[in-house]
Parts: structure tokens; sequence; C-alpha cells
């Protein structure tokens, strides 16, 4: 415990066991902070589920908005539906007060209908319900919450778990080297979260939308739950990824494998190969692939910026 409880120096020596006993420590560490997470994911996992379940609610919404496929067939019933009772309910209360002969029972079941149409029509949604996922195994509730649990305290847990793999491995880089390390390590974080907002704002719900409603005349589409959470996870996994571009530009100007000025002189293939990948990303339309590209082009001219600068401040220090 001692050997990670003060920072270890580029020039200090440690033996082959000091160094597997901080490896132990930081692992511990790490495993204690999943474990918290994951208590803390399971705990709050209604609204963990509905911040998953969201795109494709409001996706089958305005399916129902815009009259699409079955659910829009079901939306226009529910609303002719709601016309009806709100008729019948007319109807019956005006019947219950007319001036006609009739005996007291039978206006008192014509005022009781009125009351129970004008109760169900209170009852029924204004507005087109979307829909959740669904599960078809008795235990699937269970086990999708697990996971659904498991993949949010991963994400919770990652700073802690990248901290503990820095600093085993900060020690390894020179006090020169350590200065473009450090700011590379705090950008992995930043840039993955930052990834995975964006899409969880824009390419997860463009997504969804589309694929959901494609070709939905043909289709009434009921999303099954495990793979829906696959498949949101992945997106966003795959967008805290792609969002490391900075990084991984960064990290191979340091290694010599390609300079500053050639990537810009090769930002046309750079282009192709952000949009193949673009393609290839989830969300297959235009417009879905525009939208995932734009940041993904930011982020490499910031890439090149950042080893640009990387390289200046290694030119100074020799």
């Amino acid at each position: 415990m001692g050997v990670i409880a003060a920072p270890i120096g580029h020039d200090q020596r440690l033996s082959l066991v000091e160094h597997l006993d901080e490896l132990r420590w930081r692992v511990l560490i790490s495993v204690a902070a999943l474990v918290v997470s994951f208590g803390l994911a399971l705990w709050q996992n209604h609204a963990l589920l509905q911040v998953l379940n969201r795109p494709l609610t409001h996706a089958t919404a305005n399916a129902a908005r815009h009259d699409k496929g079955p659910i829009g067939e079901q939306a226009r019933f529910q609303a002719a539906q709601r016309d009806a009772l709100r008729a019948n309910a007319a109807a019956l209360d005006r019947l219950s007060r007319a001036d006609a002969p009739l005996k007291r029972a039978d206006r008192q079941a014509l005022a009781g209908a009125a009351a129970a149409n004008a109760a169900a029509l209170r009852a029924a949604p204004t507005e087109p319900p979307g829909r959740q996922p669904v599960t078809l195994g008795l235990a699937e509730p269970f086990t999708q919450t697990l996971s659904v649990a498991g993949y949010f305290a991963l994400l919770f847990a990652l700073p802690v778990i990248l901290l503990q793999a820095y600093a085993f491995l900060l020690p390894a880089f020179s006090p020169r080297d350590r200065r473009i390390a450090l700011p590379l390590m705090a950008m992995v974080p930043f840039l993955f979260a930052a990834g995975v907002v964006f899409g969880y704002l824009l390419v997860l719900p463009a997504a969804v939308g589309f694929l959901q409603n494609f070709n939905q005349g043909q289709f009434d589409a009921l999303v099954q739950a495990r793979p829906y959470y696959s498949f949101t996870i992945m997106t966003l996994a795959a967008m805290g990824l792609l969002f490391q571009i900075p990084v991984a530009i960064l990290a191979l100007t340091r290694l010599g494998v390609v300079t500053p000025r050639q990537l810009r002189k090769n930002r046309r293939y750079a282009i192709v190969v952000i949009a193949i990948l673009a393609a290839l990303l989830p969300g297959v339309d235009p417009v879905t692939t525009l939208i995932e590209m734009v940041p993904m082009l930011f982020l490499y001219e910031l890439g090149i910026l950042l080893a640009m600068w990387a390289t200046r401040l290694t030119r100074t220090a020799q």
C-alpha cells in the first residue's frame, strides 16, 4: 500500500514485487469503484432505463403523430375512440336530462352511462404514447436491468479506472514526455464523454427514428429490449471512441508515424475515410451520416493543431 501512497518519480527504481503490489492495489481500487458505481446504477435503474428508452419512445410517438404505419393506424383509432366517447357522453347526458317520459331507473341508467363515457374519455391519452422495448422471456426484465446497470457502472467508474491506469503508467515517462502525455491522457475521458453526449442527443435519435420507421407500411416493428439496448450502447460507445481522433493523431505524430504537414497535405484522404466511418455507423440515412461527419472533421483539424503545438513544444524544450 505504501507504493501507491506517494507519487513515484521517473528515476525511482522499484522491484518486480513492488510493481506487482502497486498494480494489485490499483486494480482493487478500480474494482471497488466499479462495484460502487454498479450499486448506484442499480439503485437508479428506472431513471437510466428511461434515458435509454427515450429515443425509441420519441421515434414511435412521432410516427403516431404523422400517421405512419401500424403505429399511425393505432393512433387514428385511439383518436376516433376519444371522439366517440365524447359524443356518447354528450348524447347520453342530454337524454338523461330530456323532458321525455322516462322511468327513474332508465334516467339513472342514462346518467350512469354518460358518466362512464366521460370517465373513459378522461382516462384516454390525449397524445399518442410512444412505445418502449418489449421483453419476451420471464427473466428478461431482470437480466436487462442488470445489463443496463452494468453498462452505466462502467461509464461512471471510467474516470477512476483511467486515473489508476495513468498513475501506474506515468512514472515510465520522462519529465519532458510527461508534459505531452498528461494533457493527452486527460483528454481521453473528456472526449469520450463528449462523444457519448453527442451520440445520445443527435446520432441516436436520428438512427432510431430512421430504422424504426423504415418501410413502416410493411412492418409492425416491436423492438425487443436486449437488441435495442445493445444497439444504443454500441452506438454511444462508437461515438465515444471516434471522438478520440485528436488523441490518436497526437500519439501517431509523437511516435513519428506521421507529421502534421503530412496530415494537412492528405486532408482529402482523411475526409474520405471519415465519410466511410460515418456511413458504417448506425443510422445509414444521409442526414445522420452528415451529422456524424461534422464533429469528426472538426476533431481531425483539432488533432492537427495539437500535433503542431506538441512539435513546437518539443523543439523548444530541446
